[in-house]
């Protein structure tokens, strides 16, 4: 089983879809609150798009989400729980959001460091004095920030072979994730720290557990204390869906347990599931919070987290950051998800707060990216100015 967690290559949407006059009606959730502003213009039809998007591709259900000057505007589904059969995908439904919990793990850490349990800036020999003896020289002196940014150095991930290995690993989560940190940091640099970046999910499944270093709570506890509750995010969990639910797909069939997920231990890079209103109410949050209406953080705290860690870096903390896209020259923050089951697409434009999330239960096998790429891009067209 590959270790997939984010297709992060953002800057190349592709045209959206042409509609489906034959395409049966999708479920519509009605907006948390109203728009402060005109929401987007009548003529954009939401759920025909989403509609369209899904008969015209071999992906099963998609959702997405519209977000309008810091409000909720509209969040519509369509498609089949699990394919083959007959339950169709509902508003209040999870999806798996990969690698978009990227941004989640960030936040979470920020606040550690808000409260004087962290340091941006602190040297991983001083973060893990445990393996400082045993990792790559070359990784002693890398900070959170440095992980968070992908600036580290470090690789993409460890050897796939591990992968079943940590399936079937019955020891606790911290222990697997000190023995992930140890894999990670004897593996050579990639590139010398700060002088490049490259995505790595070894990064964030460290940083996770340094979180859990000074703690003394595991990831998914810090997870839910510091931002699931705060935010009342009821829906988030951890790990693959189950039947009740929107399933996640794989060479065009449903798919449950282990063959569903990565394993646990990589949580802290992406293995995250929620409803779209909550993954909205992350993103508002996110948003708000650099013009000082935060719940979690103090807005520099918002502000750091959203700017390139590195000069003409691509990388913001838990996020990609952007001048332009889909045509239209503006800060955009944006990442995607995949765990080969799913596919999730979020961008943000926080000086307007406007936004686009989209969620699909397939893979790239089944073209999910290029779908959920082609609807975002009229839906970012949509909130232009």
């Amino acid at each position: 089983m590959k270790t997939t967690l984010c297709m992060i290559a953002l800057t190349a949407f592709a045209a959206a879809s042409s509609a489906n006059p034959n395409a049966a009606a999708p479920s519509t959730a009605p907006a948390a609150s109203a728009p402060s502003a005109a929401a987007p213009a009548a003529s954009f039809d939401l759920s025909g798009l989403l509609q369209t998007s899904v008969e015209g591709s071999a992906v099963p259900a998609m959702g997405a989400v519209l977000i309008r000057q810091g409000r909720l505007a509209e969040i519509a589904v369509t498609g089949l729980r699990a394919k083959g059969a007959e339950a169709r995908a509902q508003a209040g439904d999870v999806w798996h959001l990969g690698s978009n919990g990227k941004a989640m793990t960030a936040t979470m850490l920020a606040r550690l460091v808000e409260r004087g349990l962290l340091s941006w800036d602190a040297p991983l020999s001083q973060l893990l004095p445990a393996l400082a003896t045993e990792m790559q020289p070359a990784y002693r002196d890398v900070s959170l920030r440095d992980l968070l940014a992908h600036q580290a150095g470090l690789q993409a991930d460890i050897d796939e072979s591990w992968v079943a290995v940590f399936h079937r690993d019955k020891r606790s989560l911290h222990e697997q994730r000190l023995a992930f940190a140890r894999l990670a940091l004897a593996q050579p640099p990639a590139y010398a720290r700060a002088s490049s970046d490259a995505y790595s999910n070894n990064g964030y499944v460290i940083a996770g557990l340094v979180a859990e270093q000074v703690s003394g709570k595991s990831y998914e506890e810090l997870m839910q204390v510091e931002l699931f509750e705060p935010l009342g995010l009821r829906s988030a969990g951890f790990g693959a869906t189950h039947r009740g639910q929107i399933l996640g797909h794989k060479a065009g069939l449903a798919v449950e347990g282990l063959a569903a997920d990565n394993p646990a231990v990589v949580a802290p890079a992406g293995g995250i599931h929620m409803s779209l209103e909550d993954w909205a109410k992350f993103a508002i949050d996110q948003m708000a919070g650099e013009h000082g209406r935060g719940k979690l953080l103090k807005t520099e705290s918002y502000q750091l987290l959203h700017q390139s860690a590195r000069q003409g870096g691509k990388f913001a903390l838990g996020w990609r950051a952007q001048s332009s896209m889909a045509g239209m020259s503006a800060r955009h923050l944006a990442h995607t998800g995949s765990n080969e089951a799913w596919f999730a697409l979020i961008v943000l434009r926080p000086d307007s707060e406007d936004a686009v999330l989209v969620a699909s239960n397939a893979g790239e096998d089944a073209k999910a990216d290029k779908t959920v790429r082609d609807l975002a891009t009229r839906c970012l067209k949509a909130l232009a100015p």
